[in-house]
């Protein structure tokens, strides 16, 4: 099969299929303007199937035969790509406005919920690490299987390393060598602190237990209102009384949920029911 990029661009019909199919599974809407992108994620593994077109490849991963592959598209069409200390105004409330009034002898808890490779929840446990005031709790959550046993491992390109405090590289981070230089690898002891596991927030929840903070950052995006709804509804219902909610920048609740009260920009605090 020629890996000519011109002879996999799925029609208008084949991506309305997939759009369809990401939505049922992972709750997402896929815009008609991420044609090009679902083309760049997939088009080699028509070619690793021997497969000639999307129509093909759709009927092939909705068959008994694809399950496995059904669940490879989805790792590549759901990958971002992130860095640490992303949107830096989160970290600087967190450490100024909420960990000073953490009281001694708690359990701080907090759930980044979009967890991706990992690099935001080692941002947030460096951060709690150097200025949390008693013991805490980090779990930290993908849709995406793959991204995830990338974040356990923990490491990076020196590209997406730097925003990470000088000071917080020399404690918590380890320069690679040999066959590792240019990357850096986050230390083991914060490495055995994060809980990683794999969640559809489209779908139920598990028992979690409560959160002080839930990171849900440059998520809710992908999501059309309705979803969008259903999922901040699951989300509130984690939270502890008065706790606190981060989503991206470019984010806002507005007219989608009345669970949570704006305290800044992208950063909102659960309502009184």
């Amino acid at each position: 099969m020629t890996t000519d990029m011109s002879s996999v661009i799925p029609t208008d019909r084949e991506f309305q299929l997939f759009q369809q199919l990401i939505e049922n599974k992972l709750g997402i809407f896929l815009p008609p303007q991420k044609k090009a992108l679902l083309s760049n994620r997939l088009w080699k593994r028509l070619i690793a199937c021997d497969i000639k077109g999307f129509d093909e490849y759709y009927r092939y991963i909705q068959s008994p035969q694809g399950k496995g592959e059904l669940n490879l598209a989805l790792e590549l069409i759901t990958t971002n790509e992130t860095y640490f200390f992303r949107e830096q105004k989160h970290f600087d409330y967190l450490r100024d406005d909420i960990l000073p009034g953490v009281k001694a002898g708690s359990n701080f808890r907090v759930w980044s919920a979009a967890a991706s490779t990992g690099e935001e929840p080692y941002s947030i446990a460096m951060l709690l690490t150097d200025r949390c005031p008693t013991t805490w709790e980090l779990l930290c959550s993908d849709v995406n299987r793959k991204v995830i046993e990338q974040a356990k491992v923990g490491i990076y390109p020196e590209m997406r390393i730097k925003n990470i405090p000088p000071d917080y590289l020399r404690r918590f981070c380890r320069k690679g060598v040999g066959s590792q230089e240019g990357n850096t690898r986050v230390n083991a002891e914060l490495r055995q602190a994060v809980q990683f596991f794999t969640l559809n927030l489209h779908e139920d929840f598990p028992d979690l237990g409560q959160f002080d903070l839930v990171f849900l950052r440059n998520v809710l995006i992908y999501f059309e209102n309705e979803n969008k709804t259903k999922i901040l509804e699951r989300i509130a219902s984690t939270l502890k009384p008065n706790g606190i909610l981060f989503v991206g920048h470019s984010e806002s609740l507005h007219g989608i949920s009345s669970r949570f009260i704006p305290v800044k920009p992208a950063i909102y605090r659960l309502s009184a029911r």
